[in-house]
């Protein structure tokens, strides 16, 4: 398409309730023009996680407000609107129904198109409002749900490279925390601890390192950890700021080793390619070791480093209403109004399912 398109956003898949209203314009740039988040974490921090029910409560009782100001920030009215992008998967399944009904309702009453948005595929397409990529790049998606690999072909067009086995990244750094006592969210409390720790100290193990395909693993890595634990019972606060630094440590050593592979795959299949990129997406984007570990690695191998801003490497509305505005300038056709939200959705649906992979309830 032509002409501008502004496109509002909802995102609930998980514990953020979020609206958004984007603006692509007709060179195929965007911005954002209004953006609102609403966080849960004081009513799920008391249990140490997401309590669904909960959070799919909450999201009924936040949503309507959000849009009305995410629609006030941006100057815009519903009228103004080209179409409606709300999460369809994969998610927490009472969530996704919130935030799916509410765009479909929107989307009747205004007579829009819906897109039913993959929240991956927001993720996936996020450095292209920020950063204005041409495709293809590379994309490591890391957060509590989902370690993935991704080539980035084109809107609509992903090939899976790697995946985790077992536990997701974000997920082990939560669990480490749990059982360290720390508290909910666990990933930037051991990025806290780690700080004054001795990543030198315990030699934890690296999965997958040395193999040739581009999976990921951390179960064995979040045994280890405890097994540390155990033997030192009771642990000092000092103990535990030593096993958070060489948890972390052991995490970006995996990650150099994993994502190295991929960038010299990736440049081995697009030679052509003179400035190839390697995106990183997912709440645990925000530690800044792992961040510094993938700049360091992109520099030695020529690739450009892209870490969207970190409101939007986590969960937010308004990489859901880019990849409805990046589908709708496509072409991509909308979606109906009998379209169903899906717990569990992947991006590549030719990739073949490995254990863990797809986890019910799990943050995206």
């Amino acid at each position: 398409m032509s002409a501008p398109l502004r496109i509002l956003g909802i995102e609930t898949s998980c514990d953020e309730t979020a609206a958004s209203v984007v603006l692509r314009e007709k060179d195929g740039s965007g911005r954002i023009l209004g953006d609102v988040v609403l966080s849960q974490l004081e009513e799920h921090s008391a249990y140490g996680g997401v309590v669904p029910e909960i959070a799919a409560r909450a999201h009924v009782e936040a949503l309507d407000t959000l849009i009305e100001e995410a629609l006030l920030r941006a100057g815009v009215k519903l009228a103004d609107i080209d179409a409606i992008a709300a999460t369809s998967g994969p998610g927490l399944i009472g969530g996704l129904i919130v935030g799916l009904m509410t765009g479909k309702a929107i989307a009747r009453a205004t007579g829009k198109p819906l897109y039913a948005v993959n929240h991956l595929e927001g993720h996936a397409l996020t450095a292209r409002l920020t950063d204005g990529l041409t495709f293809p790049y590379l994309m490591l998606l890391v957060s509590g749900g989902h370690t993935q690999l991704i080539l980035v072909k084109g809107v609509g067009d992903y090939e899976r490279w790697g995946t985790t086995i077992d536990d997701a990244l974000g997920e082990a750094f939560d669990k480490t925390a749990k059982l360290l006592g720390l508290p909910y969210p666990g990933g930037p409390a051991v990025e806290r601890m780690a700080r004054t720790g001795d990543p030198k100290r315990f030699d934890f193990p690296r999965p997958l390192v040395g193999d040739a395909r581009l999976d990921f693993s951390f179960s064995g890595l979040k045994t280890a950890v405890r097994q540390a634990a155990q033997s030192l019972e009771p642990v000092t606060e000092q103990d535990i700021a030593d096993i958070c630094a060489s948890f972390q440590r052991a995490i970006s050593r995996t990650l150099k080793d994993r994502v190295g592979r991929g960038l010299k795959r990736f440049k081995a299949e697009f030679a052509a390619v003179e400035k190839p990129a390697l995106v990183v997406a997912g709440g645990v984007a925000a530690n800044q070791e792992l961040r510094a570990t993938l700049q360091d690695l992109c520099d030695q191998n020529g690739f450009r480093f892209v870490a969207p801003p970190l409101q939007l490497c986590t969960d937010n509305a308004a990489m859901i209403a880019w990849a409805g505005a990046e589908r709708l300038a496509a072409g991509l056709a909308a979606d109906g109004l009998d379209v169903a939200p899906r717990s569990r959705w992947p991006l590549d649906n030719n990739a073949q399912a490995l254990i863990g992979s797809g986890k019910r309830g799990a943050k995206a």
